[in-house]
């Protein structure tokens, strides 16, 4: 081989190695830029992901309005690709929705085709035909032209579904075929997701809200309606229900409550006052049934907006009461001071007015000593249950028997019992320990008003029995009583009671209907009966249970009309 020869293939084989070294050069730096260029695009779709998403956060706020979401997706597509259309449809009850936005000129036919592809989709999704609902259509963009050639070649649809219900459909398409990629289409599919999920959350939060509002307005003692401004009523609770007698039904109207408060309130024209003038109106008593109410119409405003009306029925039926049972407490504790006044007046004048005898004079003076003791007494029972009220009345318990206090109560009581012919005896059974830890001073207090209830109330040559006995817890009261040969008006065999011993007033007076004895121990309410006349305030009852309860025992009465009454309290050993 000649020297030529071999430079010539050195020659050639260094232009084939140069060849294929500038081929892979050329190949690597294709790929290089193939790989920028995929990247640049993973990168910008990433970008208009975050955008989009961003701004649907933004502009979208609290709201729950489906289309205001379209509205922004649909309107950002031109940032990231090409289309010729893009619709969208929104299912509503009675109609179909169905808004276009023309990037380009299309003819009614691509139109038209569009929106039947989209609803046949919609068939699929929703199990059921839509295609005989009403369609309303909305053209944004280009302008339609029956000129503009092309057919739907290229599209896709995004369901819209929020919580697991299909709202409606979001389609893109193109007159070019094969135009959309699944890059492109799954970015789009993630976005209008997330979108509804977010409705989806808020409409979860905004219900469970609801749900604790309406618990609360449900479960509130006063009534309450609200209204919109166009005066459809949107709430009435049970409350409202219940004192306007709709109870049984369903759905409450403006003329129905219009017709209920006829001639009472006026129910329309204080709800437009309201409205109109931004103004609360109060009303006066306003009748319903058997309860008294006070009517209060206030505007509800959100940020300035008013969106309706408030109205409050406050039932003041116990407040009626309290003030007739005050006004007849005056009225009584007038009476009962006036009445021993008046006799210590009369007496102190007719002493000055002449001479009398000495024996007439100590009775005048005994006269003017009951009267003021009754005074006195009175005086006494308010101060106490000022006490009472005021959480300021102290017991000093101190072992005590209770066999003393009953006979110093009989000795005390044995003229006025004389006075009214009633006997007065008492039985204390054996089983009664000797000491007891309780307050001597307001139990002696207890039985002075039980045994003065029992001869006011008694009739003439009546009884009355003051029985002890000590009972133990589990046994059967009326058994124990039996055993002891005791006698009273007592049914309730009382086994929850705890060791105790149980005290007992009994009368043969007229005793009280059942339909006032859970009166009886109500602080300045005097029971009907036929002997009523005799007076009172009816605050020893009242005063009695107070004692008793911080005594931790209980307090209680029977009776069989027309027979007696027994009055008796417990005090824990």
């Amino acid at each position: 081989m000649t020297f030529e020869i071999l430079i010539s293939i050195l020659f050639f084989c260094f232009i084939v190695l140069v060849f294929i070294v500038g081929f892979l050069i050329l190949q690597k730096n294709r790929k290089i830029t193939n790989d920028l260029a995929y990247r640049e695009k993973e990168a910008r779709n990433k970008m208009y992901e975050i955008a989009i998403l961003k701004e649907l956060g933004e502009r979208m706020g609290y709201s729950l309005n489906i289309q205001n979401i379209v509205e922004i997706i649909s309107g950002s597509l031109r940032q990231f690709i090409d289309y010729s259309t893009v619709s969208y449809i929104l299912l509503e009850p009675e109609k179909i929705f169905f808004k276009v936005h023309l990037e380009k000129s299309v003819s009614r036919k691509f139109i038209d085709d569009i929106k039947a592809k989209m609803i046949g989709s919609l068939n699929v999704l929703l199990y059921k035909d839509i295609n005989s609902m009403k369609v309303e259509e909305i053209f944004s963009g280009a302008i339609l032209s029956n000129e503009a050639g092309g057919q739907v070649s290229s599209y896709f649809n995004i369901p819209l579904i929020i919580a697991g219900k299909v709202e409606g459909l979001l389609t893109v398409a193109d007159i070019k075929t094969d135009f959309y990629k699944e890059e492109e289409m799954i970015i789009l599919y993630k976005i209008a997701k997330q979108a509804c999920d977010a409705v989806a959350r808020l409409q979860e939060v905004i219900k469970e809200e609801e749900s604790k509002m309406n618990a609360m307005v449900s479960s509130m003692t006063e009534g309450v309606i609200m209204t919109d401004t166009d005066y459809r009523v949107l709430v009435a609770n049970p409350a409202v229900r219940k004192a306007l007698n709709f109870e049984e039904k369903k759905d409450i109207s403006i003329f129905d409550l219009i017709d209920k408060l006829n001639g009472k309130f006026d129910f329309r024209g204080k709800i437009e006052e309201s409205i109109k003038l931004d103004k609360v109106f109060f009303s006066e008593e306003v009748l319903l049934g058997d309860n008294f109410f006070k009517i209060v119409v206030s505007p509800v405003k959100n940020y300035g907006k008013t969106l309706g009306c408030v109205v409050i029925f406050h039932d003041i039926t116990r407040e009626k009461e309290v003030e007739k049972v005050k006004e007849e407490f005056t009225s009584m504790i007038v009476h009962e001071l006036r009445s021993p006044l008046d006799g210590i007046k009369k007496m102190i004048e007719f002493m000055r007015a002449s001479e009398i005898k000495k024996a007439k004079q100590a009775e005048c003076f005994q006269m003017i000593y009951h009267s003021s003791s009754d005074m006195l007494e009175l005086v006494n029972n308010l101060l106490d249950m000022a006490k009472i009220e005021a959480g300021k009345f102290d017991l000093i318990k101190q072992k005590s028997d209770i066999r003393e206090v009953v006979k110093s109560r009989m000795m005390f009581y044995e003229v006025s019992s004389k006075d009214v012919k009633v006997k007065i005896s008492s039985f204390i059974g054996k089983n009664v320990p000797d000491k007891v830890e309780f307050d001597s001073h307001t139990i002696s207090q207890v039985l002075n008003n039980l045994i003065s209830n029992a001869l006011k109330f008694n009739i003439e040559n009546g009884t009355i029995n003051i029985q002890v006995l000590a009972h133990k817890k589990g046994e059967n009261l009326l058994k124990e009583a039996q055993d002891l040969g005791i006698s009273w008006f007592i049914k309730n065999n009382m086994q929850d009671l705890p060791d105790s011993l149980l005290v007992a007033v009994t009368n043969s007076g007229a005793g009280i209907a059942a339909s006032q004895i859970n009166k009886l121990f109500n602080k300045f309410v005097q029971v009907k009966t036929v002997f009523a006349k005799q007076g009172g305030t009816g605050l020893g009852l009242a005063i009695t249970k107070s004692i008793i309860e911080s005594h931790g025992g209980i307090v209680g009465v029977e009776s069989t009309e027309g027979e007696g009454a027994t009055f008796y309290f417990t005090l824990p050993i």
